[in-house]
């Protein structure tokens, strides 16, 4: 790894599960967006390791170009250049696309921006498709770990508009957006992937 590239261990650590999980579930050639491609360690995994898929990474316009290191030093054309993407824009600007991927960006975002990362997403899938999610998430407002307590906590205290979001209210989302949690995958360090599939 070059001195100038963006690491997150976090990255490093969940990257292979991820993958298998995501290997089941985008089995056809087509686009995949990534919403909060960050590093960019997990763009470059996935295309590596998804031959068949085109990755779309993105994320927002003041970060979206921090996975650039990681993408150009992977030599990879399955890759495309990153977008800037603020999901409560009406229109997100983006080529055709045939499922979605994001992780850990529920909690770091406000509630208003989950809502409105839903609807984009609805928007731009089509009947079938899927919007994979990956991160941490409570059930019936109940915390599933206390180390998941813990980071709650902090994500409150560096803004209160964080915070790790309850699958129920997801669901009431998603059903306003024809998506139907169609899968629910045990992770290790206490986190989910949530797969949604668009009706």
């Amino acid at each position: 790894m070059s001195e100038n590239k963006p690491y997150s261990q976090a990255c490093e650590n969940n990257k292979q599960v991820i993958l298998e999980k995501l290997t089941a579930v985008f089995t056809s050639p087509g686009t995949v967006l990534e919403i909060g491609t960050g590093t960019g360690q997990h763009a470059v995994h996935f295309a590596r390791h998804l031959p068949h898929l085109t990755w779309q990474p993105s994320d927002h316009p003041d970060n979206y170009q921090l996975c650039l290191p990681w993408i150009e030093d992977s030599g990879l054309d399955n890759i495309n250049t990153p977008l800037a993407l603020d999901v409560n824009q009406s229109n997100w600007n983006l080529p055709p696309i045939n499922g979605v991927f994001s992780a850990n960006t529920a909690h770091i975002m406000s509630w208003e921006d989950v809502k409105a990362m839903f609807r984009g997403v609805s928007a731009h899938l089509q009947q079938g498709e899927a919007f994979c999610l990956y991160g941490p998430f409570n059930y019936n407002g109940q915390f599933t770990s206390a180390s998941n307590q813990q980071f709650n906590r902090y994500l409150k205290q560096q803004n209160p508009a964080m915070g790790i979001r309850d699958i129920e209210d997801l669901k009431e989302v998603a059903d306003q957006n024809e998506l139907v949690l169609e899968a629910d995958f045990e992770m290790p360090a206490n986190n989910r992937v949530l797969i949604w599939r668009r009706l």
